[in-house]
């Protein structure tokens, strides 16, 4: 604050120095202020009413458009009846500049499109409102530029394109906006390089170009500034696609390759300095193989063992070469290639194991396509069957039920099997599932049985089976009486020797055990009536036993008592001796069984004679004496 010395007795007084923007107190101070009864402000000889009777007022935000001030005061004379007025000093306030108008330097001065620029807005502060902060802004035209204001007095515009040139500007202004002051505008002009050496890439996934999926176009610059037009072109067609990028290369996609669209294809670049082509590359489109189809070819309408079938597997599209691969059940057969394409075969001799499912898979390095099944049912021409007899015992009998069982060991079913005697047929049965087959017949006639087997493709017989068949006669006491001098005459002495003594001393058991003779079998028995001496008899019945093995005769022996009647009915009823006998043949050898006792005859050994206990199985005897 400066302060005036002036002789009047009312003054105006205002601070020093003034700013742009800053705040300006007026003081109007008289040599006796308390004989001040009133105050007036002037500006520019106007008067201030809002300021009136103030000792002091502020002049806010004062700016460079000066005015002259100075006030007025009334002061009451005592020794007068009426008030003096006073006038003060005038006082012109001198505002000075804040800062200057700021200027506006852009590095480079010419910059070259593509690049960046750097923009400064320059001003200074004075020394005594150094502490004032600035904030700046620039603009291109009427458009502010970058975020708007800004502390920073520069600003960087990273890429500039031959559009941007024209008039740039900036401002500075105070924190509170109370000033604010302009640069001049200054013209920047943005060079542009023509484009050169122009390039077209292909990319597509795994670097080749394959059918249905998408390929990528790519032309690029070497050099070049601004905005580019690019354009893409096939042989044959004026235009495939146009872009217009600031960049030096743009990207044209191709969805689903078609096989069509393989030739030859360019592109062009312009940035105003006219169209620059890039030279010719050829797109060859390859085609993923089709499905396959798999046929099969058999000498006969259907594969038989032995036969060569074909297998023939084709692609009806697909770039060569391809391969194809041949598979029976998932498991792998061969393959074969097709440099050119087309189908290719594969050759497989049959056995029973290539029944199944088949198909084939065709690859050409794109995919793999596998084709359909194809089920081949291999039929297996029959062996030669085996027949079998099997009969109730070892030794058929007539009357037994036979079964023919007639059987192949390979052979596709259904099987029809056909039953011989002596080349006259007998019957058939049919095996639908494979396997063999079983006819049944009564035993009656000799002869040598076989018979065939039948699938539709051979037809097998089997060796001649001769089969004995034995008549049995009434009278078992003949095949007895054989048996016995068969195995020896004096074995079967000896033993009804031991039965003649035994029932005198009344040691004979009447019957096998569990074994009782039904009433048929006693009442056939022919008696001899009369007194007189009588002689022994043996009568002989056939039975039927329950084990099929084993060969029953009831042997009753039969002698006429000496004396009176009735001496001689009782001893009928004691020498009514009934005994079964079997023949089992086992391992042991036959068995001849006489009641209790069992005649035993081993091949090439003597004669046993054993006494079976009660209860013991038939067959073989448990304990007994020799």
């Amino acid at each position: 604050m400066d302060v005036v010395f002036v002789s009047g007795w009312l003054i105006l007084q205002a601070s020093y120095p003034v700013f742009e923007g800053d705040n300006v107190d007026l003081r109007c101070q008289g040599k006796e202020d308390n004989e001040i009864i009133d105050r007036i402000y002037y500006k520019d000889k106007k008067k201030l009413d809002e300021y009136e009777n103030k000792e002091c007022f502020t002049l806010s935000s004062v700016s460079t458009d000066n005015g002259e001030y100075y006030c007025s005061a009334s002061r009451k004379i005592v020794w007068a009846l009426y008030k003096w007025t006073e006038h003060s000093n005038h006082l012109r306030i001198q505002v000075q500049e804040l800062f200057s108008p700021p200027k506006l330097t852009a590095r480079p001065s010419e910059p070259i499109e593509g690049r960046p620029v750097a923009l400064k807005c320059e001003t200074w502060l004075p020394p005594q409102r150094s502490h004032i902060q600035l904030q700046f802004c620039f603009f291109r035209g009427s458009q502010a530029l970058g975020a708007g204001w800004s502390r920073s007095p520069e600003l960087q515009i990273p890429t500039m394109w031959s559009e941007d040139s024209g008039s740039y500007w900036c401002e500075a202004q105070t924190i509170s906006s109370m000033i604010r002051k302009q640069s001049l505008p200054s013209q920047i002009h943005v060079q542009r390089i023509p484009v050169s050496d122009v390039n077209l890439e292909v990319r597509a996934p795994g670097g080749q170009v394959i059918e249905g999926e998408d390929l990528v176009l790519v032309c690029s610059v070497a050099k070049g500034t601004g905005t580019i037009t690019f354009s893409w072109h096939r042989e044959g067609r004026v235009s495939l696609g146009r872009k217009t990028e600031r960049s030096l290369r743009a990207e044209l996609p191709v969805l689903a390759v078609k096989e069509s669209d393989a030739g030859r294809y360019y592109c062009t670049a312009d940035n105003v300095h006219g169209p620059i082509l890039s030279k010719w590359i050829a797109v060859i489109v390859r085609v993923p193989v089709s499905r396959p189809v798999l046929t099969l070819w058999t000498p006969r309408a259907q594969g038989v063992v032995g036969d060569v079938v074909e297998l023939h597997c084709e692609a009806q599209r697909g770039s060569p070469p391809i391969l194809y691969r041949f598979y029976h059940e998932d498991v792998i057969l061969g393959n074969n290639s097709a440099p050119s394409g087309g189908r290719v075969s594969f050759n497989l001799s049959l056995t029973a194991e290539h029944s199944g499912n088949y198909s084939c898979e065709a690859d050409n390095g794109l995919r793999a396509q596998r084709s359909h099944q194809v089920t081949l049912n291999v039929t297996v021409p029959v062996s030669h069957p085996v027949l079998t007899i099997r009969a109730p015992s070892a030794q058929a009998v007539v009357g037994d039920v036979v079964e023919l069982h007639c059987e192949v060991q390979r052979g596709s079913p259904p099987i029809l099997y056909w039953f011989y005697y002596e080349d006259v047929i007998l019957g058939n049965s049919s095996a639908p599932s494979g396997g063999g087959a079983s006819f049944s017949l009564t035993a009656e006639h000799s002869g040598n049985y076989y018979c065939e087997a039948s699938n539709d493709l051979e037809t097998q017989r089997s060796e001649a089976v001769a089969v004995n068949i034995i008549v049995p006669s009434r009278n078992t006491a003949g095949v007895v009486g054989g048996l016995l001098s068969i195995l020896g005459l004096a074995a079967a002495a000896v033993l009804l020797y031991y039965f003649r003594t035994q029932r005198k001393s009344g040691g004979i058991v009447t019957g096998t055990p569990g074994y009782r003779p039904n009433e048929s079998s006693e009442s056939s028995l022919s008696r001899p009536s009369g007194t007189g001496p009588q002689e022994l008899e043996l009568v002989y019945r056939n039975e039927n036993p329950e084990d099929s093995n084993l060969l029953y005769s009831q042997i009753l022996i039969i002698q006429q008592a000496k004396g009176n009647s009735a001496n001689s009915s009782r001893l009928r009823q004691e020498d009514k001796v009934g005994m079964v006998s079997w023949l089992s043949f086992s391992s042991a050898g036959p068995l001849l069984y006489f009641g209790t006792y069992c005649l035993c005859f081993y091949p090439g050994t003597p004669s046993h004679l054993f006494r079976v206990e009660e209860g013991t199985p038939r067959g073989l005897p448990r304990a007994g004496r020799q």
